[in-house]
């Protein structure tokens, strides 16, 4: 009985309570299966055109698609392999971010599904038009305002320990679309997932980050850690479907502990009121 409980107790969380730091809106939220149907079954129309060379390494092409009147661009890619200096790129770990970030209640990622063009199979993800890039706010020097300062910091942190669980070191300035209220949504997750010692044994984002000792997970909010903290291989594996094997969920949940050990050595620190919200 007490386990049943508890099982309930998991499941509001990562159904409800997690929402309230998820970054597309609840009437967004409330749109997904609408709009992976519409990826799914909606057709192309006009010219779709091919990003290439700096504009995107993975060479993705950008469709119209249609459906009852409704027109909306979309994002398919379909890299598979090794690809630059040896890394691996798979359109799958696009499907599977949504799918986490779904699960975790961050709600960051744009709707992604599977989706065949030209004869190949990819994913095939929901173009969202925003405000800026992180990049465009760095050249330009743009501040969040009064309280969505705090807001935009936390979303950075947030950020960070999604990269860490899903291995993701790809995170450039370009791959964060920012809205016009300060919003994060993240999207290109192909080079995620990785199951090398590298990405098993240390996070990408702790004191030693490249970048310098601030680019960590400060402040996570309680409801999402314990959200982690309840992920199984199963719970995984029936949120992400076939789209990760056995071993790269298995390299995800190392992570997870990893994360959490952080964390705890932090909160001995620090005390847990600096660390979780």
């Amino acid at each position: 009985m007490k386990k049943a409980v508890l099982m309930m107790l998991v499941v509001f969380c990562l159904g409800s309570g997690v929402r309230a730091y998820g970054q597309l809106t609840a009437a967004e939220q409330a749109e997904y299966d609408k709009w992976e149907d519409f990826l799914k079954t909606a057709v192309t129309v006009g010219r779709a055109e091919q990003l290439t060379g700096s504009q995107a390494v993975t060479e993705p092409w950008v469709l119209t698609l249609e459906k009852d009147g409704v027109q909306r661009k979309a994002l398919w890619k379909n890299v598979l392999g090794e690809r630059v200096a040896g890394y691996k790129e798979t359109w799958k770990g696009e499907i599977a971010a949504y799918r986490l970030s779904r699960l975790l209640g961050l709600h960051m990622v744009p709707p992604t599904v599977e989706r065949e063009f030209q004869g190949d199979k990819g994913s095939c993800q929901i173009w969202l038009d925003s405000w800026h890039t992180m990049e465009t706010i760095v050249k330009k020097k743009l501040q969040p305002p009064g309280i969505k300062a705090n807001l935009f910091q936390k979303c950075l942190f947030l950020q960070r320990a999604f990269d860490n669980l899903i291995s993701n070191e790809d995170r450039h300035q370009r791959n964060y679309l920012m809205t016009e209220d300060w919003r994060m949504i993240l999207i290109d997750h192909s080079r995620s997932f990785r199951t090398t010692k590298k990405f098993t044994t240390r996070l990408i984002y702790d004191e030693k980050y490249k970048e310098g000792p601030n680019f960590i997970m400060a402040q996570l909010p309680r409801t999402f850690v314990e959200a982690l903290k309840a992920l199984t291989a199963e719970t995984i594996r029936q949120a992400v479907g076939d789209y990760l094997t056995d071993e790269e969920i298995k390299a995800t949940l190392m992570r997870r502990d990893l994360i959490i050990a952080w964390l705890d050595k932090r909160i001995a620190e620090l005390g847990e009121v600096k660390v979780l919200y």
